[in-house]
């Protein structure tokens, strides 16, 4: 699927952006194919020493971990990689969460179905690490969650030893947090006691866990 798409044609092709570029942003574009649509993540829009660094680096990492996630459902296909500057990734027809704030009630069964997909990436030894933005979760037409944007998230090899295994653990937690976060804005009813209480959460270790997490976070942040 997409083989042979070019960086150089999507100018001409494309069929949509859904953002434009930045010094350290990529251009998403919306593609069409034999009726199949789909999204690129292109890095080579942007600036030289940008793109053939961090770009790459950030490229790379996504692809390994939609490749972990491969047929998982609730999670965008990928259809390749270009030049290793560009993800090609299945379209999800839906909205971001960001965009349904205010608008509308999320039924509970949308937060249950999420909290599976959450364990079920955790299985495959994957934390996404940005979940508490909202524009990464997506309500599809079809009522389901999906997640996207990958390039922040961390594997379970990469922390296996003392101490970075406690941060690991700490990044699946707020995981889950995140979903909470996510009901307490568009369904505070059905936020339970225990997920409240779970929300809130602070013990002396716990503090100090947040405190590296907070800073590795912000470094992941400052280059996606």
């Amino acid at each position: 699927m997409f083989d042979s798409l070019k960086l150089s044609e999507l100018p001409k092709i494309h069929c949509g952006i859904l953002r434009k570029p930045s010094s350290t942003r990529p251009t998403i574009w919306i593609v069409e194919e034999n009726g199949v649509r789909a999204v690129v993540k292109d890095y080579s829009t942007s600036k030289f020493l940008f793109r053939n660094s961090v770009g790459r680096f950030l490229v790379w990492r996504e692809s390994k971990a939609c490749r972990k996630m491969k047929n998982l459902k609730g999670i965008p296909s990928l259809y390749r990689v270009i030049d290793g500057l560009a993800l090609v990734l299945e379209e999800i027809p839906g909205r971001n969460l960001e965009e349904l704030e205010d608008r509308m009630e999320i039924p509970q069964a949308f937060f249950d179905a999420l909290k599976d997909l959450v364990a079920g990436f955790h299985k495959r030894g994957l934390a996404h690490c940005d979940l508490k933005r909202a524009p990464n979760t997506l309500l599809g037409n079809d009522g389901l969650p999906y997640i996207i944007d990958w390039s922040a998230s961390i594997s379970e090899k990469e922390f296996g030893l003392f101490p970075l295994n406690l941060i690991y653990r700490r990044f699946l937690s707020d995981d889950y947090v995140a979903i909470i976060k996510m009901k307490l804005r568009h369904t505070p009813g059905a936020v339970t006691q225990k997920e409240r209480e779970f929300y809130r959460y602070r013990s002396g270790p716990e503090k100090m866990l947040r405190g590296i997490r907070d800073r590795l976070r912000h470094i992941l942040q400052k280059i996606v």
